[in-house]
């Protein structure tokens, strides 16, 4: 392993840290600079020990398009949440949703699970044992197939190109 590899094991990670840090500080001032760089090597560097893999993006330009995707599903969804809930005659049909799983890689299933979390209306409860069912609950289920259907297409299959599942 090289000395830089060792030093900064997460790059990518490291880099996330000190943008994260220097936003929600809203300063480009060099005591926010130096202190934001200190965190993004040390964190990393403390936690390498906890990553289980090597993270591997197999197609970033799909992560990016995949991401601006979310944040588009995250503004719609929460319209129509709020449409849902502030219509008194229109009656809720929530539902416990058994969501079977096509990928075993467990940070790509971390990604669907939280991905399906952000999205109001809708969370993920729960991974089975084997990795192959997600229980997911919706605020408004019509039919159970169509929500499936969705996550497969909208979510699941981008997520297995990211990863390489």
């Amino acid at each position: 392993m090289s000395v830089i590899r060792r030093l900064l094991p997460h790059p990518v990670f490291s880099l996330v840290l000190l943008v994260v840090w220097l936003l929600l500080n809203n300063s480009l001032a060099a005591g926010h600079i130096l202190l934001g760089s200190f965190i993004a090597l040390v964190l990393p560097w403390a936690t390498a020990g906890f990553w289980a893999e090597r993270l591997h993006l197999h197609k970033p330009g799909l992560a990016l398009r995949f991401l601006i995707l979310v944040l588009r599903d995250i503004t719609v969804a929460n319209i129509e949440v709020a449409r849902l809930i502030l219509n008194p005659g229109r009656k809720l049909r929530p539902a416990f949703v058994h969501y079977p799983l096509d990928m075993d890689n467990e940070f790509a299933i971390t990604v669907l699970a939280a991905t399906i979390s952000l999205t109001p209306g809708t969370v993920s409860v729960d991974v089975n044992a084997d990795h192959s069912v997600l229980l997911v609950h919706s605020l408004d289920v019509d039919n159970e197939a169509a929500l499936i259907a969705e996550i497969k297409s909208r979510y699941e299959a981008p997520i297995k190109e990211i990863f390489g599942c």
